[in-house]
């Protein structure tokens, strides 16, 4: 008996005990999980077919663990212009193993009802007074502008990272050691993905989580075995 289902945005075929890589799920390691959109049942030569799922129908996994998958490089160029850039991704996934192919009499999660708000109630009609004669209008004074939350720091000594690349990452959001060491590589090499050269950040959030720690002996003694960000 095997099934065809949608998990994560993604059809899979699969079979009880058999192992799938998925997009990364929200769901813990070992916990169990459902998925409803069953599309094709096939149970000893009949085939089932779901317009587009079939009702009832359900595929039960156990969530092993999370990872990530093997490096890809994504390359950009333009002719004649000087333009290349050089990334590397790893998709999150999610490592799961399939427990159990229902095939009818799954109960489907109800979906949350949103509380409808309450009817304002009708106010009475206030008889309208005579309007007052105009006054003179007191001068408004206009809000001092706020302050920044909290000043920025010198990325760029980060091993890697130039004046565009911190620019580029401040205009992002991310201006301080603590924001950088809590960002992703993955997120940072999108947000760069447009600054000229090949930018290898997977030390990155390591050392800017030195630099807001202090541990700056520490992360020059590391920077000098560095070259450009890699290690």
């Amino acid at each position: 008996m095997y099934a065809i289902v949608e998990i994560a945005g993604q059809q899979f075929k699969v079979a009880k005990d058999q192992k799938v890589f998925v997009h990364r799920l929200s769901s813990e390691e070992g916990s169990k999980v459902s998925f409803d959109n069953v599309l094709l049942l096939s149970n000893d030569g009949n085939v089932t077919i779901g317009a587009p799922a079939i009702d009832g129908a359900q595929v039960g996994a156990k969530v092993i663990k999370h990872l990530k998958g093997d490096k890809v490089i994504v390359f950009k160029k333009k002719r004649r212009k000087g333009y290349r850039v050089k990334n590397g991704h790893r998709q999150a996934l999610t490592e799961i193993v399939i427990e159990s192919i229902v095939a009818s009499g799954a109960k489907k999660a109800a979906p949350k009802k949103e509380a409808k708000p309450a009817a304002p109630k009708a106010e009475k009609a206030v008889p309208k007074k005579a309007a007052p004669k105009a006054e003179a209008k007191a001068p408004v004074k206009k809000a001092a502008p706020k302050k920044a939350a909290g000043k920025a720091d010198d990325l760029k000594k980060i091993e890697g990272i130039g004046p565009k690349i911190a620019s580029t990452l401040a205009e992002a959001g991310i201006s301080t050691f603590a924001e950088l060491a809590k960002a992703d590589a993955a997120k940072i090499s999108e947000i760069i993905a447009g600054v000229r050269g090949n930018h290898v950040t997977d030390t990155w959030p390591a050392q800017a989580q030195m630099a807001a720690d202090g541990k700056w002996d520490e992360l020059k003694k590391w920077q000098d075995e560095l070259d450009g960000g890699k290690a």
